[in-house]
């Protein structure tokens, strides 16, 4: 029996990673063939959620209840699906993706989920589309452009309810916050700056999980 990350194959973190999906609930066949759909396909699939995340994800929408969320940064849908699979059959989440040569890879996508009904998918900048839903959110997920990070924050928090959680992706940023050689890279500075504005802001609470590229948990007063 192997008792190291190398006996298994594995070293340092790949061997913690491995070793913590072989201990969490698995994937459903769709998306791990949208996971490999977007390794295969798309130039920076690190962007997908994975395995991990996503199973984390739908617990946190299963303890929070949420009725009505929203999601900055489609992709190709995988963290939406794990949101829409741990909603109540009433809840909807609003997906909000900029590029819109990914709509017809996330529409068939979609199209074969059992949570389909649960999902409701636009396309455009999420800072002009949300105004324009008019909708007060329970919870946020926050996975869009890093560089708009800190104008995602201002505006999206003011769609968000009282007692209400926004989910903020990739806030560790591979490590790059706290690496001087990245001090004049934009999507690194508005990261730091998000996150500074985020401790400072007093009407909300905030838990930081290093998962994968960092996961921010923040609950509005």
């Amino acid at each position: 029996m192997a008792t190291s990350g190398q006996g298994i194959g594995y070293t340092g973190e790949d061997a913690l990673e491995e070793y913590i999906s072989a201990h969490i609930d698995a994937e459903n066949t769709q998306l791990r063939n949208l996971y490999r759909e977007t390794n295969l396909k798309m130039l920076n699939p690190r962007m997908a959620s994975g395995h991990i995340q996503g199973r984390l994800l739908k617990m946190l929408v299963g303890m929070i209840k949420p009725k009505l969320v929203l999601e900055v940064g489609t992709f190709t849908g995988y963290a939406t699906l794990c949101i829409a699979e741990g909603l109540t059959d009433d809840g909807v989440v609003h997906t909000v993706e900029i590029d819109d040569e990914l709509e017809d890879f996330i529409t068939k996508e979609f199209e074969k989920s059992p949570f389909r009904n649960r999902i409701c998918l636009h396309i455009g900048d999420a800072l002009k589309v949300v105004p324009e839903l008019g909708i007060t959110f329970d919870l946020i997920f926050l996975d869009g452009e890093k560089r708009e990070y800190p104008d995602y924050y201002k505006t999206l928090l003011d769609w968000l309810r009282p007692g209400g959680y926004m989910i903020a992706d990739n806030t560790l940023w591979d490590g790059h916050v706290i690496d001087d050689n990245y001090n004049s890279d934009l999507q690194t500075v508005a990261v730091k700056k998000f996150n500074d504005m985020v401790h400072a802001d007093k009407r909300v609470e905030v838990a930081m999980i290093p998962i994968r590229d960092g996961l921010t948990i923040i609950r509005k007063n």
